[in-house]
């Protein structure tokens, strides 16, 4: 499937080609995961703690930095990605504008060293997390739906390779 994931990047400092192919790669793995079968648009930010605490003060009122921001255009059903989504399709390109997504690399490498884990398995997860928030998951509870979202996580992860 032909998805457009346009990565952008705050800083030259960040620009890296193998990154950008990465989460090319665990963009495309997760939304087939899921059973996305349409291409879609995606728009990724590779930014640091400064940059993502700015747009988290913007976008949410709160001020502090986080690892990943995503920013879904619909509100779809966790696991239930819709059959037929032909009149959400953009008519100029065709695609599903799925949504947005910024990444804080900064902060990625702090968790990756913390966590033990290597920084293409946390940009990696990050990635994953965040097509998954558009695509309907989330953990705001403690319970069943936070559990659903970590096993689809994990699962994805390990499809690509990238373990804990």
């Amino acid at each position: 499937m032909k998805h457009q994931i346009y990565v952008r990047y705050s800083d030259k400092k960040y620009k890296n080609p193998a990154l950008t192919i990465h989460l090319h790669r665990c963009i495309s793995a997760a939304l087939a995961a899921e059973g996305v079968k349409v291409p879609c648009e995606i728009n990724v930010l590779v930014t640091d703690d400064a940059g993502i605490r700015a747009i988290n003060r913007t976008a949410r009122n709160i001020d502090s930095a986080t690892d990943v921001l995503s920013f879904p255009m619909f509100s779809f059903k966790a696991g239930e990605f819709p059959s037929d989504v032909s009149d959400l399709l953009d008519p100029q390109t065709g695609l599903l504008p799925l949504g947005d997504m910024a990444i804080s690399l900064e902060r990625a490498k702090d968790q990756a060293k913390r966590f033990g884990n290597s920084l293409k398995r946390e940009v990696g997860y990050l990635t994953i997390h965040s097509i998954l928030h558009l695509l309907g998951y989330d953990h705001l509870d403690e319970g069943e739906m936070k559990r659903q979202m970590r096993i689809r996580e994990e699962l994805i992860a390990a499809e690509l390779g990238l373990q804990r």
